[in-house]
C-alpha cells in the first residue's frame, strides 16, 4: 500500500488522511462527513490559504484575482472547469487580492490574474495572466510530473 496522503476538507478544514488509490472513490470527511472534492475551485481567506497550502500532501493551484479585474472574471469559468477536470489529484484554490491583500504582498502578486502552483506547501510554478481551461489543465499537468 502506498504512504496516505493528508488532504484537507473544503468544508471544516480538517486534515484526513488516506491512501492514494482512494484519492479517485469520493473520500468523505471523518471530520464533518462531506465529500473532501467537490471538483469546484474553493474561495479562501489568508488563514484557510495557509492550512490548504501547507498541509495538503496534493498540489494546489491557486487563482489570485480580483472582482474589478476583466481577465480574472473571464478566466472563472476556465478555472471551475480546471477543477472538474484536476481534481482529486489537484485542489485549486481562489484568493481574493482585496479581500487578502496581506497574501497578495507575501507573494509579490503584480499582476492579476495570476496563478501560483504549491506542493508541499512550497510555490514550484507562477504564470500571470488568463488562460483557458485546456491550457490551465496542460500547464499543471507539466508542472506536476515527476
Amino acid at each position: 500500500m502506498s504512504d496516505p496522503l493528508h488532504v484537507v476538507c473544503p468544508h471544516c478544514d480538517a486534515v484526513n488522511r488516506m491512501p492514494r488509490a482512494r484519492l479517485q472513490d469520493a473520500p468523505t470527511c471523518g471530520k464533518c462527513a462531506k465529500p473532501v472534492f467537490g471538483a469546484r475551485p474553493l474561495d479562501v481567506d489568508s488563514a484557510r490559504f495557509d492550512k490548504h497550502v501547507a498541509r495538503n500532501d496534493i498540489p494546489v493551484l491557486v487563482d489570485f484575482w480580483a472582482e474589478w479585474c476583466g481577465p480574472c472574471k473571464m478566466m472563472a469559468p476556465h478555472f471551475a472547469q480546471a477543477a472538474q477536470r484536476l481534481e482529486p489529484n489537484v485542489r485549486l484554490l481562489k484568493v481574493d487580492t482585496e479581500r487578502s491583500q496581506d497574501l497578495a504582498a507575501r507573494f509579490g502578486i503584480r499582476s492579476i490574474p495570476t496563478l501560483a502552483l504549491f506542493k508541499g506547501g512550497r510555490e514550484i510554478a507562477r504564470q500571470a495572466g488568463a488562460m483557458d481551461a485546456g491550457r490551465l489543465v496542460a500547464w499543471v499537468e507539466a508542472q506536476t510530473r515527476s
